[in-house]
């Protein structure tokens, strides 16, 4: 088992942020402040915590505004590099990691979609070297009560009962996307296809995860940090 530190982690940070309008319209979801400080930013500063230093972000919608506002990581003792897909090039979660794939190298790499929030340790992450992903797995929100995968014995299948759902934290090896092209395709096909393989690991986490993709949640995470109630070491 690989210790994740050593790896690179990519920030998903080129959606368009469209359920957030009109939020989003001059500001890049990921820069939208959260208790005084961009959500990017919560995520830099905890992947710099448990010991990562190579970043990669990728960003279509005002990706201008997130490489202003994070140069090249100095600051976090980081080296942020950026996979730039251009305004209305946005590739999807699956093309989007296929493009940065360079950046990346060859060794397995962490993700985090740019839009979620939890105190999950970064540090805590492995993998195994007959893996093709680990993904991070968690209780189904009310807005996605139906879940994606099953979790059974560390293994992620695709059906069956009862399901959890992707936090959109997971590790990849670059194997796993063989012959891609940088296109739009999203990532769910691609892991569904090696599932019955075995080659797709897991985990449960139980603790605070959000996805910060309406105003109401939004608001609701802000009110979180700003009140000292929600545990964002």
């Amino acid at each position: 088992m690989d210790k994740s530190g050593s790896y690179p982690a990519m920030i998903l940070a080129a959606g368009r942020g469209e359920r957030m309008r009109p939020l989003t319209d001059d500001t890049p979801k990921p820069l939208l402040s959260v208790a005084g400080k961009p959500l990017i930013i919560w995520h830099l500063e905890k992947l710099a915590a448990a010991g990562f230093k190579r970043i990669v972000i990728n960003h279509a919608h005002l990706g201008d505004q997130i490489e202003a506002a994070l140069d090249n990581g100095d600051q976090w003792g980081l080296d942020i590099a950026y996979s730039v897909e251009g305004p209305g090039q946005a590739l999807e979660t699956g093309g989007g990691i296929c493009k940065a794939l360079p950046l990346l190298g060859d060794n397995p790499f962490v993700v985090i979609n740019g839009d979620v929030f939890s105190d999950f340790d970064y540090a805590s992450l492995t993998f195994s070297a007959d893996s093709l992903a680990h993904l991070v797995l968690v209780d189904n929100p009310p807005h996605h009560p139906q879940g994606d995968f099953v979790l059974n014995e560390g293994k992620v299948l695709a059906e069956g009962n009862p399901k959890l759902t992707f936090s959109g934290i997971g590790i990849y090896h670059p194997r796993l996307f063989a012959g891609c092209t940088a296109e739009p395709f999203p990532l769910a096909p691609l892991l569904r296809q090696h599932m019955p393989e075995g080659t797709i690991s897991g985990e449960y986490f139980g603790g605070y995860w959000l996805d910060v993709g309406t105003p109401e949640r939004y608001q609701s995470l802000h009110r979180k940090l700003s009140d000292g109630t929600g545990n964002h070491s």
